[in-house]
């Protein structure tokens, strides 16, 4: 790595043009994918690495994804090693041009198993040393396990989650193996007591040739990169960009210290369940460094919350990138001068076997609010993914026959939260999901769905100086028996306000279950839908006819209702019931009296 001081010019095109292959290989993944998961919803990364593993740039799609590339580790006193690297060490000599690995296993640097990460080394032509790394990591929408989507809510080991695959050539010399890949994602899956393989194989494999191809598009830049500046200066500059990333880190940690007068800092916020996440942060101020330890945290849970450790690194180096106020590309330097303890056993670190396809689309939202809370940087936000999985087929549990099946699933926004000097947003991603909605149109098109409401949850944000976003209401009416999963947070504890501001609405999860038809021929008074309370984790077998209805949390407010320069609207003046949902609608026969499943 040279020593020479960048020039700034310089730098800033590189920096742009690592983004801009990193920004292509997206493109090129959105174009040829054909799930509503990777193609509409982009629910999907990609980003370019160097030959050691380190991440250089990446196109902001799923923040959750990245750090997670970035960092895995087997033993906690062995945190900083990339997936990159882990892939590397298992193969070492053993690459090739031609070659294309796959992973999915959280001991490789993956988050739940769904997110499947293709790497592709990318070899210089004179020397055939491998001189940078492209990687894409997408979110498939089943790949087996108990229920289908391959989320289910009521996992307690990762075996139910569906495949895990820890190294697996997908391509070598050139050939993409289906055989194999068969055998791992549909026939080894169903081999697990109550489970199921992929039930949508063809789906899977085909966004899998998409990822390889957008792969190939970034090596396909990156030389001409080298062509145009050659090897030797890309790389250098490849290293500046990673310095440039601690630098400003660095100083970030410096300006807290300073500001705030102080040098530690804290902050708990508990699940659902009342597990904690504990925080401390202690920063010094002199070398701009910090060690951010999590001691505190609650056990490893029964449940599928547990987080793999790499979700810590993504959920810090996310929080530490968006506290920059500076546009420079998200990298490794940024997790440079950060030092993370978790300690082993918790649920920040659970073994090897344990449940983790929530930990992924929720934990690391609570992790994320637990650090922008110890910085009093905003509000908390929705905290959670709001998960909805439905499909049919597989391997029926009792007779073991396999049915062609399908899954689906989506995550939905809810609101962010306010900070010091603005309104939180409603209705918005936050966080580690950055995913679009699928289109009314398409849902209804390829999927037996009515989408029958979806519109803003008003006054569901916290009041304050600066208000909390609100939240969504998405209702969902059934063409035909499915089963319907949902996997969400903050549906008892409220994400918080700051500085004075009011805490947002929880979240709710409604079944409208139709009455049988001997009752409505009867007519009795079970003629009427029961509305449920399906709580925030559930799985039910519903009817066609039956309606699904998902309220979002909204986003905490942030200083004290009394400063705020407009006059925040009562519940009646939005046509609200007490507990935040519609007036005259089904919403204001739901009471916390409803029944619940």
């Amino acid at each position: 790595m040279s020593s020479n001081t960048p020039d700034p010019i310089t730098l800033s095109l590189f920096s742009n043009r690592f983004i801009s292959c990193a920004e292509a290989m997206s493109k090129s993944l959105e174009q040829t994918s054909i799930s509503t998961n990777i193609k509409e919803r982009l629910d999907f990364s990609c980003a370019v690495f160097s030959p050691i593993g380190d991440l250089i740039a990446n196109f902001p799609n799923i923040p959750v994804h990245l750090g997670k590339i970035l960092y895995f580790s087997l033993r906690l006193s062995d945190p900083d090693i990339s997936a990159i690297k882990y892939q590397l060490n298992l193969h070492k000599n053993d690459l090739r041009p031609g070659d294309v690995l796959l992973t999915n296993s959280p001991i490789a640097g993956g988050s739940h198993l769904p997110d499947i990460t293709i790497i592709t080394p990318c070899f210089d032509k004179a020397t055939n040393e491998i001189i940078f790394f492209t990687a894409s990591r997408g979110h498939h929408s089943d790949i087996g396990g108990i229920l289908p989507g391959s989320m289910p809510p009521n996992s307690t080991s990762l075996e139910e989650e569906g495949a895990e695959i820890v190294s697996f050539k997908l391509v070598q010399n050139g050939r993409f193996d289906s055989e194999t890949l068969y055998d791992l994602l549909v026939t080894q899956p169903s081999k697990v007591e109550g489970s199921s393989g992929c039930r949508n194989f063809k789906d899977v494999q085909s966004d899998l040739k998409a990822q390889v191809s957008a792969n190939h598009k970034g090596i396909q830049l990156l030389h001409l990169l080298c062509k145009e500046f050659g090897l030797s200066m890309v790389q250098e500059y490849m290293y500046h960009i990673r310095n440039n990333a601690e630098y400003a880190v660095r100083n970030l940690l410096k300006t807290v210290a300073r500001s705030t007068g102080r040098t530690t800092l804290s902050a708990t916020d508990y699940l659902d369940d009342g597990s904690p996440i504990s925080l401390t942060v202690k920063i010094d101020e002199i070398h701009g460094s910090a060690v951010f330890d999590f001691n505190g945290t609650g056990p490893e849970l029964r449940g599928n919350l547990n987080a793999p450790i790499s979700v810590v690194h993504s959920a810090v180096i996310y929080c530490a990138r968006s506290m920059l106020g500076v546009d420079i590309p998200l990298n490794s330097g940024c997790l440079a001068p950060i030092d993370i303890i978790i300690p082993e056993g918790s649920l920040l670190s659970p073994s090897p076997e344990a449940a983790v396809c929530g930990g992924n689309v929720m934990t690391s939202q609570r992790v994320v609010d637990v650090v922008l809370k110890a910085f009093e940087a905003c509000a908390a936000s929705q905290g959670c993914c709001n998960n909805v999985t439905f499909g049919a087929g597989g391997k029926d549990p009792i007779t073991g026959e396999i049915k062609p099946g399908w899954g689906y699933y989506e995550t939905v926004a809810g609101g962010s939260g306010a900070t010091k000097d603005q309104d939180g947003v409603s209705g918005t991603h936050v966080h580690m999901t950055n995913t679009r909605i699928t289109d009314p149109e398409i849902l209804e098109r390829r999927y037996p769905i009515l989408l029958r409401r979806f519109e803003f949850r008003r006054g569901s944000g916290g009041v304050g100086k600066h208000r909390g976003g609100d939240g969504v209401i998405r209702e969902y009416e059934l063409m035909q028996p499915l089963q319907l999963s949902i996997l969400s947070e903050r549906r008892v504890t409220r994400p918080y306000g700051l500085h004075g501001g009011g805490d947002a609405q929880p979240g709710l999860n409604l079944w409208l279950k139709q009455p049988k038809k001997k009752a409505i021929s009867s007519g009795s008074n079970t003629d009427k839908p029961r509305i449920i309370n399906l709580g925030g984790k559930a799985s039910a077998k519903m009817s066609k006819g039956d309606v699904f209805i998902l309220l979002t949390p909204g986003g905490g407010g942030y200083g004290h209702p009394s400063e705020a320069t407009y006059d925040a609207p009562s519940r009646a003046s939005l046509g609200l019931t007490e507990d935040f949902t519609p007036r005259g609608s089904v919403f204001e026969r739901h009471s916390l009296a409803a029944s619940s499943a």
